[in-house]
């Protein structure tokens, strides 16, 4: 923050764009939770450390009342918290469209894409594939949905496999889906390029997680307008409600509200009615235009 306010005394800019909070900006991308909201959470000594206040008066800086700062807002959720804890004018906030890419769009062949992938995960047609997306399993949920599925009747349980795409620490979770006997039901994709496919190749999106800023993936699910199951905590998780596109777990979790719910999204009737709602919110909503939107307000801005 120091070397930043250095460099703008010796330059004259037409506008200072931040990914950081700190002073001196003239807008932030605020992709980042809430600090202060984190912070009421843990402890009174963590609120003491001299690093919490420091991310304070960093976050003061861009949020509070009397900065100048305007923010790219991504996540409605995140917003209300900021305006909750620093009392920023709305008018200072910008709101942004979600920026997923074109190729999540559902396209011709799908279908053969989706017979592809399942064969290749040997997978039969009265199999329910459960997809997950995403890295750090600990905040995306993953011991969350490995419960939901152990929990799943008798006569369901057999006839459904979650898949588990992205980064993470497998281990703990391995052993936890071995406790729950469902290691031949619980597959660890790793990291994979290919997640349009295995998108087209899914019967539900799964998104427990504990915090999540935005969610891009469930953008990218309703672009291929796969149903999806996720928490409210989720910034992107009211677009599936506008959507009517699945269902949302309440806040606060409750397993038991994931656990109904699961089973009722892979027993339903609607799963053929969510797949239309998806494609006909995705063909009336801009899902794209996060960074051309971005710039838009960046050169206005400037021009102020």
């Amino acid at each position: 923050a120091r070397c930043l306010a250095d460099q703008v005394t010796r330059t004259r800019y037409d506008a200072v764009v931040g990914f950081n909070k700190m002073p001196g900006l003239d807008l932030y991308f605020a992709a980042d939770p809430c600090y202060a909201e984190r912070a009421r959470q843990r402890s009174a000594w963590h609120r003491m450390s001299r690093r919490c206040r420091t991310y304070l008066r960093m976050e003061s800086s861009v949020f509070g009342a009397r900065s100048r700062t305007r923010i790219l807002s991504i996540s409605p959720p995140q917003q209300d918290l900021y305006i909750h804890h620093y009392g920023t004018p709305i008018e200072r906030f910008f709101p942004l469209p979600p920026g997923v890419s074109p190729d999540r769009m559902i396209t011709a062949g799908c279908e053969s894409v989706r017979a592809r992938v399942r064969r290749q995960m040997s997978l039969d047609k009265q199999e329910a594939l459960v997809l997950m997306v995403g890295s750090d399993y600990r905040r995306k949920g993953v011991d969350r949905a490995i419960r939901a599925m152990a929990s799943l009747p008798q006569n369901l349980r057999p006839q459904a496999v979650l898949a588990i795409a992205g980064k993470g620490r497998r281990a703990p979770y391995a052993r936890l889906a071995r406790r729950h006997g469902l290691l031949d039901q619980v597959r660890f994709l790793g990291e994979r390029s290919d997640v349009p496919d295995l998108l087209a190749a899914a019967d539900l999106l799964l998104h427990p997680a504990y915090e999540e800023n935005t969610g891009t993936v469930l953008i990218e699910a309703l672009a291929a307008n796969l149903p999806v199951l996720v928490t409210e905590v989720c910034g992107y998780s009211h677009f599936i409600r506008k959507a009517g596109a699945g269902e949302i777990v309440p806040a606060p979790f409750r397993q038991a509200d994931r656990d109904r719910l699961l089973v009722a999204m892979l027993t339903s009737p609607d799963r053929e009615n969510w797949r239309r709602n998806a494609r006909r919110y995705v063909a009336q909503t801009d899902i794209f235009s996060l960074s051309e939107t971005a710039v838009d307000i960046i050169e206005q801005v400037a021009k102020w």
